[in-house]
């Protein structure tokens, strides 16, 4: 993978596009809802509405054309036709708000038929919209975007999701997807690989995982049976927030996958189960959400470590879960790096000892702003059970494209593309010195300063020299300017006589 496309994988939407989106999105706020979250999820109703009339007027094309059978029809004969986005969106407000109010969203929530991930997610789906002229003007500017390309229905809504970045509705945020792609790019998802994050939020990790295979494996849809893979057993998420699943979902349908298996669970609270040693790449950002009750915990994780700590009851849920040899890219604040409880040192020596930790890198502390200013690393680890730490590689990043205060302008200075520059020629990385950005750390030394894996443990600070002159010269210039001074105040003080 080419190193500088860490910084340019994302297209953003503009020109007319973007000016459609931005005027729905406004409709919203003017209309009455000015909660993100709520306006994607509304959207993302429409959108499915949308894509479902898409779906049953393709499978019409192609009855026409073989049986004249209709397969799989989503919309039955009879009044289920009046619930199509194509015949509801000629009718007027009023009739439309009611036909929404009445059957559309009772329709959709029966949706768990469907098969997909996303109709399972329907059950609970509500009509927020306040008015009938609200949804009939968004019913309008949504008919207006065109939405037959993939790459537009993707960007269009990683743009609404972006939304949700200058919002931190309810405490829930977005990893920025720079440091997500960062991720994604240095472990180099395969084409079978089974992805998964446990805490899937938008599903962010699992979008750009799906785009990087795309794009550095694109025969993987040409061959069915990698195909099927692909949109059926590839991508894996979990979340415990009915709303975030649908979106997470919508966000993985509108970027082409298929049948992504997102779905609710509680990631700490429930036993892995038929989910261990399942994967071969997790890739998270889990929420550091404090303690939980050793009662609330999963006991398989217990098992693994006794903490409340949430960092770390991840951790071990991150170890469950992957197969042998799998790898793993996770966030976790500083604490984990260098905390002194008995958990916190038991898992790094399992990370170290037991299993293969690759990598730390430090990131600035402004990454998460405006939300948290919290200290974090991204820790890079493979799973094997019978350890393999040789030398972990250690990098400081002290820019990352954008000003690390609330505001988070774009800046010239990003150390991204040469984290993966550096990441991809390790060997390089031998002889590269202790007050350099990246360096290699023997297990031996990390064992010695008993499992701390902070950065300034190894890192060596270089003081230039200064040359201070003697303090008997500096006593001699004070004297002098002290008779200055006493001989101008008394020459002051002749001329006031």
């Amino acid at each position: 993978m080419a190193v500088e496309s860490v910084t340019t994988l994302r297209r953003v939407i503009t020109g007319e596009l973007k000016s459609k989106v931005d005027r729905v999105w406004d409709a919203f706020w003017s209309g009455g809802i000015s909660n993100p979250l709520e306006v994607i999820e509304q959207i993302t109703y429409l959108l499915f509405l949308r894509r479902l009339d898409d779906r049953q007027i393709l499978a019409e094309k192609k009855a026409v054309l073989n049986s004249g059978v209709i397969e799989d029809p989503v919309f039955m004969p009879g009044e289920e036709q009046e619930l199509r986005w194509s015949r509801f969106k000629q009718l007027d407000a009023e009739s439309m708000y009611e036909l929404f109010d009445t059957r559309v969203f009772k329709f959709l929530q029966g949706l768990g038929g469907d098969g997909s991930t996303y109709g399972s997610h329907m059950k609970n789906a509500r009509f927020t919209i306040p008015t009938p002229a609200l949804l009939s003007n968004v019913v309008d500017m949504i008919d207006g975007i065109e939405l037959t390309d993939r790459d537009t229905n993707g960007d269009l809504y990683e743009y609404l999701l972006s939304k949700l970045s200058t919002s931190g509705t309810n405490g829930q945020f977005r990893t920025p997807r720079h440091i997500i792609d960062l991720m994604v790019a240095m472990t180099a998802p395969k084409p079978d690989d089974e992805i998964c994050d446990p805490a899937c939020g938008t599903a962010g990790f699992l979008v750009a995982a799906s785009e990087y295979v795309r794009r550095q494996h694109p025969g993987v849809l040409s061959d069915a049976k990698q195909r099927n893979h692909f949109h059926e057993s590839m991508f894996h998420g979990y979340d415990f927030d009915s709303t975030m699943l649908r979106i997470g979902s919508m966000n993985m349908l509108q970027h082409g996958v298929e049948r992504p298996d997102i779905r609710y669970r509680d990631s700490l609270s429930e036993v892995a189960g038929e989910d261990t040693q399942r994967y071969t790449l997790i890739l998270a950002n889990p929420p550091f959400a404090g303690s939980l009750d050793y009662e609330s915990t999963a006991k398989d994780l217990l098992k693994t470590v006794k903490t409340k700590k949430t960092e770390l009851l991840f951790l071990a849920l991150f170890l469950k879960l992957l197969k042998a040899g799998g790898r793993a890219a996770v966030i976790v604040p500083d604490g984990v790096l260098f905390g002194s409880s008995k958990a916190h040192k038991d898992l790094r020596k399992a990370l170290v000892e037991e299993h293969k930790l690759d990598a730390v890198v430090k990131l600035p502390s402004g990454v998460f702003k405006p939300y948290a200013g919290v200290s974090t690393a991204i820790l890079f680890f493979t799973k094997t059970g019978v350890g393999g730490t040789d030398d972990v590689w250690f990098y400081d990043v002290r820019a990352d494209g954008f000003s690390l205060d609330d505001k988070r302008n774009p800046t010239e200075a990003n150390d991204l593309p040469d984290v993966l520059s550096r990441w991809s020629n390790r060997a390089a990385e031998k002889d590269r010195a202790r007050t350099e950005q990246s360096f290699l750390v023997p297990k031996a030394e990390i064992v010695e300063q008993g499992y701390d894996l902070s950065l300034n443990r190894y890192k060596e600070i270089e003081y230039d020299e200064v040359e201070h002159r003697a303090p008997l010269d500096i006593i001699a210039d004070i004297e002098t300017l002290e008779a200055e001074i006493a001989k101008g105040l008394a020459e002051l003080k002749g001329m006031l006589r």
